[in-house]
């Protein structure tokens, strides 16, 4: 390196050293003037990350989030994900923060997330694109197409895990949730059979995929995320094949392809303009969303009820007059008038996501500064609204650390917590497949309690990491109903 290479080198680096200083220096400057929440930033760098992400039990909020809502209140700062964070358990600012979706808070998840998930992710895009994307979801999720097709799948694929159960051999509830969730999702997506070779390597590299999504994201040799990378890859090449597969078809004229518009990849290549790595990504992400909180939600629900046998049987009497109706009108499948005359499955549903919160916060971003209740949350702060601290509160939920759900019978749990249930979040963002999701629940639980008795064979129970998981995958043992 010559003299005068030396000198503007060395210049560039002081002018460099200047500005990021000029930069924090400003930002104390500002951050000084406001008057932010209580709260302990924690060491520098990783801040309180490794404190909030400690396992805990589901059915509570954990001991970093007690303790530091004793310590500061319902709202307090701390530093998570290595940013300066708000963390939010107080309901009014969480539903503030969900109604000014693009207006004072966009979605802001953790860059690692983006990166497996793909940019073109629901779960990671902002602004006009993510309306669009959401569009398609809903335009496709119809309540048409609930009542008939999406009902039937369901049904099938049901009966499909339900009856491969074997008496007395003990087996893990949460793979046959997952199992059952994973197959629909791909029979709604791209038409794939359950249990068909192709549908099977695709679950088999799912699951590789999932493990590093929840997974620290360390992109080094033998890495479960760096697994993740790989089985992303050869997912995105599955579809892309689906793809180009379908579109020759359509252009031949094939009217047997013509039917395939039925799954979303067909309706989104005949109804959309999507770039194909729109597409790809958009695929991928409501085979993850579609999959994940369903099989979960599922897999609770047998949980808390092994645990209730009082709900169990009123279940299955709500259930067992179903079939009693179905049978005097000649009837087989269930239909839409079944589904609504669940009522109390809806409560037991209900009380599932409250109590299991298997959405337990959002990840947000301050995009102006916001003042709320006198505190002030400074522009480009992550935000963090916990949900689950909102539907553990007896404030809201009388006995909140007990499964009840005759809570919701006749509308009492409504209308004493008001609009602080938000299992599937709020605002422009709600969850677009929530109500595909309790579908799913009910009619899982219709054949679940007609077909068995169950019992876990070993002590398990959900822990937060911070997402949802059975440490054991809930090991159950069913006796067929005579």
């Amino acid at each position: 390196m010559s003299d005068f290479e030396f000198i503007i080198f060395v210049s560039l680096l002081m002018l460099t050293i200047f500005l990021i200083l000029n930069l924090i220096k400003k930002n104390i400057l500002h951050t000084s003037t406001l008057n932010l929440p209580p709260g302990n930033m924690g060491w520098p760098f990783i801040g309180e990350t490794i404190g909030y992400l400690k396992p805990y039990s589901a059915t509570t909020i954990g001991e970093f989030m007690e303790q530091h809502v004793l310590r500061f209140g319902k709202i307090f700062k701390s530093n998570l994900f290595g940013e300066p964070t708000i963390v939010s358990v107080d309901p009014g600012l969480n539903r503030y923060i969900l109604q000014n979706e693009g207006r004072l808070f966009e979605c802001s998840y953790p860059r690692s997330i983006g990166g497996i998930l793909g940019k073109w992710s629901m779960l990671v895009l902002v602004g006009d694109m993510h309306r669009d994307m959401r569009l398609i979801s809903l335009n496709f999720l119809t309540n048409a197409r609930l009542k008939t097709q999406l009902l039937k799948e369901v049904e099938i694929n049901t009966l499909w895990v339900l009856d491969s159960w074997q008496q007395n051999s003990p087996f893990c509830a949460q793979d046959e949730a997952k199992k059952f969730t994973f197959n629909l999702m791909a029979k709604h997506i791209m038409s794939l059979e359950p249990g068909e070779p192709e549908t099977e390597r695709l679950k088999k590299e799912y699951v590789t995929f999932m493990k590093g999504v929840i997974s620290p994201p360390l992109n080094f040799p033998g890495t479960a995320y760096r697994k993740a990378l790989k089985s992303r890859s050869t997912i995105l090449k599955f579809i892309e094949t689906k793809m180009e597969e379908r579109i020759s078809k359509l252009d031949e004229g094939n009217n047997n392809e013509e039917k395939r518009e039925d799954d979303l990849l067909g309706w989104v290549l005949k109804n959309s303009n999507l770039s194909k790595e729109q597409i790809l990504d958009l695929v991928l992400s409501l085979l993850f969303a579609g999959h994940e909180t369903s099989s979960v939600s599922i897999a609770l629900a047998i949980y808390f009820l092994e645990a209730c046998p009082t709900a169990v049987r009123q279940l299955r009497q709500e259930h067992e007059e179903i079939v009693k109706a179905k049978k005097q009108s000649g009837e087989k499948d269930l239909s839409w008038n079944d589904y609504k005359k669940m009522e109390f499955t809806q409560c037991v549903i209900n009380e599932t996501l409250r109590f299991g919160n298997v959405v337990r916060f959002l990840h947000r971003k301050a995009i102006k500064d916001v003042r709320y209740k006198g505190y002030d949350i400074p522009c480009g702060w992550k935000v963090l609204p916990v949900i689950a601290a909102v539907h553990l509160d007896p404030t809201f939920f009388d006995q909140p650390h007990i499964f009840d759900p005759w809570r919701w019978q006749n509308g009492s749990a409504t209308s004493t917590s008001g609009n602080n249930f938000m299992p599937f979040g709020g605002g422009p963002r709600l969850c677009t497949g929530s109500e595909l999701a309790k579908l799913e629940m009910a009619i899982f639980i219709h054949h679940l309690v007609l077909k068995y008795h169950w019992e876990l064979v070993d002590s398990d129970q959900a822990f937060a990491y911070p997402y949802l998981d059975f440490p054991k995958g809930l090991p159950i043992r069913i006796q067929h109903l005579k």
